[in-house]
């Protein structure tokens, strides 16, 4: 495949993810979009629950695999590395999408309704704030690799990029996964909990966490101690107070 083709693809996966992300929001807070989380085709419940759930396990099971180096490494023998991430954006993205066409809400029973205007505010604010966490997180760690732009145009220009660096900017000081974070903000700030809402944040939030132990545990191995300490001094999802180590000053 030639660097121009390679561009033409991470630029294709990039635009598909980034409609299907705008979509995903709108689908979340029942805003703007013609079907939503509570807000579609019905089906019994039985079978809108198991008819979730696959979709919810396809999704997991796509991010998890296609994201741990042992499967990077096969990969790439089978295609270039420069779009090795902007076929798992690709990926992810149908799975999503396939998430969103496909989804049965269910409606009952009602978790919980927030009929006070300004709670209802609050967490219609939690929700947008929980989307700008996210996507500010995601340019702290630079938003074009994460999704596979830079690797790509890296290729066409005949740059080398540079090897991975241990940084901490802004949020990263405070929680270790504000990307995480802001899902679960997004996720959770519903003024009414329906069923099928919460089996869906329930299930990302399961997936999230068994995700970061996954993450940390590759983090590990490749930043070694560095990593470690950072995990002993920053929480993981809550900005707890950091612990001081003992024993000799910190590594900068």
């Amino acid at each position: 495949m030639s660097a121009f083709f390679m561009v033409l693809y991470g630029v294709v996966a990039y635009g598909f993810f980034l409609a299907t992300f705008l979509y995903a929001i709108g689908f979340v807070g029942n805003v703007a979009v013609p079907t939503s989380i509570d807000v579609g085709v019905t089906a019994p419940w039985p079978e809108a629950v198991v008819v979730n759930l696959l979709l919810l396990g396809l999704f997991a099971v796509q991010h998890s695999v296609m994201a741990r180096p042992v499967f990077k490494r096969w990969w790439t023998r089978i295609v270039p590395e420069a779009i090795e991430r902007s076929s798992y954006v690709l990926a992810a993205s149908l799975a999503l999408a396939l998430l969103l066409w496909q989804w049965r809400p269910i409606a009952e029973p009602l978790v919980w309704t927030v009929e006070n205007r300004l709670g209802v505010i609050a967490l219609q604010i939690v929700f947008w704030l929980g989307w700008t966490v996210l996507l500010i997180s995601t340019f702290l760690i630079n938003h074009f690799e994460l999704f596979g732009l830079r690797q790509v145009f890296a290729r066409l220009l005949g740059r080398s990029l540079p090897a991975p660096e241990f940084r901490t900017p802004l949020f990263y000081r405070h929680v270790r996964h504000p990307l995480y974070l802001g899902f679960l903000l997004a996720f959770w700030a519903a003024p009414q909990m329906t069923a099928g809402h919460l089996l869906f944040s329930l299930a990302t939030t399961g997936y999230i966490l068994i995700g970061i132990y996954f993450e940390e545990r590759d983090l590990i191995t490749q930043f070694g101690d560095r990593y470690r300490q950072y995990r002993e001094q920053v929480g993981m999802l809550l900005p707890w107070p950091r612990k001081t180590r003992r024993h000799g000053p910190a590594n900068q």
